[in-house]
């Protein structure tokens, strides 16, 4: 674990139903042995099976599967022979990627989370977030002069973030459907920061933890530099795979969860009601945390937004839910504010580790978050019609430029998870930027290295005639003729 990698457990299973389930309608009417093994080939690719689990023996897939077993023998041997998977006598048939599939650079291994350096010049879409909105930040700035004049006489030392501050955070969760106190929140500088505590506080080295595949890639990033063990649960078009989540959860009783429910980072999906209730009831029969980033929740476009998942537990029962979130979603990444809602308990902790690492926030940035916090549903309708409007242009764009790709248009969030129909993302993207598009290649996504290669992340965060001009970049990139990761032949299998 000295590199910084997720380590995954090693005794994850899916079961023979589960895995003929995620078998499209059409392998399921004529399962063939090469239409089988291109099935879970791209389950695999597409991250829906995770590496390192152990397939159903084939006896008893034929029968979930209606195929004889002499057809499943043979698909497993498809694989084998293409490694994805390997077999050991007396072990079973596990899922893993063929040598050099991988991607150099896959997850961001130059340390900078794949962001642009500064001063380097193109069009930026590797980041999913908005310049601040006109004259937000003057006004909240005009609103906080006076007040940190009065603040400068103070130490300016405050861990647990400032009292009113803290107190509008509350607030807002109360008025959302969760009852809170200001003791229940801790100001932290942006989200990233308040997983980074979390984390710091609940797991040790080794320990497993749980995440969505795809997710947040600097949520990656934070469990990699923990050397945490994890396991997946897999988020595709079509939502999240709850019987597969509550038994990955049941096989591996990890001691953390990490979860996007509102409007997915990068999928951009919403987690149904029912499934949250699923959640929360498999995280708390295991003794699972369950940290639920809801940095995204207010970017609801097209229904209204969620309220938080904790207040879906029965009363007393969602002590062991921890929500993050942040402003930059909603105004400003350059504003580093963020906040945890725990039990008091919990924020009191938190805050003793926070103290050993940054000791307090800034002053200034929280003071100008007040007003901006106060004035949010005044000023989301606005933002969100702009958001519409680029979506639109967006899907108008990829329609217009690339009518080859898909994409599932999603109900809230940033950013389309686009279907390229073949695994070159992180060779487009390398050629993207050359013509001055930086793009979030599918991999940066993916728990397992070489995953979400058809995969593109495009947010919808600029203006629209900038939006048409890096897709057209893109499609340029596309046609020209982008190469396949090495030792990787344009497979005929994928649609």
């Amino acid at each position: 674990m000295a590199d910084g990698r997720i380590v995954h457990s090693a005794d994850s299973t899916i079961g023979s139903r589960q895995l003929a389930a995620l078998l499209p309608a059409e392998v399921l009417a004529r399962p063939g042995y090469r239409s089988l093994a291109d099935a879970i080939r791209t389950l695999i690719l597409d991250g829906r099976v995770a590496l390192r689990v152990r397939l159903p023996a084939e006896r008893e897939f034929a029968v979930a599967v209606g195929a004889s077993r002499a057809t499943v023998t043979g698909a497993y041997d498809l694989l084998r022979e293409s490694g994805y998977v390997r077999s050991r006598r007396g072990s079973g048939t596990w899922t893993e990627l063929p040598e050099g599939h991988a991607p150099v650079g896959a997850h961001g291994t130059s340390g900078t989370g794949g962001f642009l350096p500064d001063g380097e010049d193109g069009t930026d879409l590797a980041i999913a977030a908005m310049g601040a909105p006109d004259g937000a930040l003057a006004e909240a700035l005009a609103w906080a002069a006076p007040r940190l004049s009065r603040a400068a006489r103070s130490s300016g030392y405050h861990p647990y973030g400032l009292p009113d501050l803290r107190a509008a955070i509350a607030d807002r969760f109360t008025r959302r459907g969760l009852p809170t106190r200001p003791e229940q929140i801790l100001v932290t500088a942006g989200a990233q920061a308040a997983l980074t505590l979390v984390v710091g506080l609940l797991c040790r080295p080794g320990d497993r933890v749980v995440t969505e595949n795809p997710t947040y890639a600097n949520a990656l990033d934070a469990l990699r530099h923990a050397r945490l063990r994890t396991a997946s649960i897999a988020v595709s078009d079509a939502g999240w795979d709850m019987e597969i989540a509550e038994s990955t959860l049941r096989q591996t009783v990890p001691r953390l969860t990490y979860a996007i429910p509102d409007f997915h980072n990068p999928t951009g999906a919403l987690m149904p009601e029912d499934q949250r209730l699923t959640l929360l009831a498999a995280t708390r029969r295991t003794g699972t945390w369950l940290v639920v980033d809801e940095t995204i929740a207010d970017i609801a476009l097209d229904v209204p937004a969620p309220p938080p998942l904790a207040s879906l537990a029965p009363r007393g029962a969602a002590d062991h839910v921890i929500t993050i979130g942040s402003l930059s979603k909603t105004h400003w990444g350059g504003l580093r504010v963020g906040w945890v809602r725990a039990t008091a308990r919990m924020i009191a902790e938190l805050t003793a580790v926070r103290v050993a690492t940054d000791m307090t926030g800034s002053v200034l940035d929280q003071l100008v978050a007040q007003p901006l916090l106060d004035g949010l549903d005044q000023r989301l309708p606005a933002r969100l019609s702009q958001l519409r409007i680029q979506r639109e242009a967006l899907v108008q764009a990829l329609e217009r430029h690339t009518p080859e790709w898909s994409w599932q248009l999603p109900p809230g969030g940033l950013s389309l998870w686009v279907d390229l129909g073949e695994p070159v993302s992180s060779a487009l993207a390398e050629r993207a930027a050359a013509a001055g598009v930086h793009i979030g290649r599918g991999a940066r996504f993916g728990v397992d290295p070489g995953t979400f290669e058809h995969r593109l992340r495009i947010p919808y965060i600029l203006a629209p005639d900038r939006i048409d001009e890096a897709v057209r970049r893109l499609a340029a990139a596309l046609h020209d003729g982008v190469p396949l990761p090495p030792g990787v032949d344009r497979p005929y299998w994928v649609a």
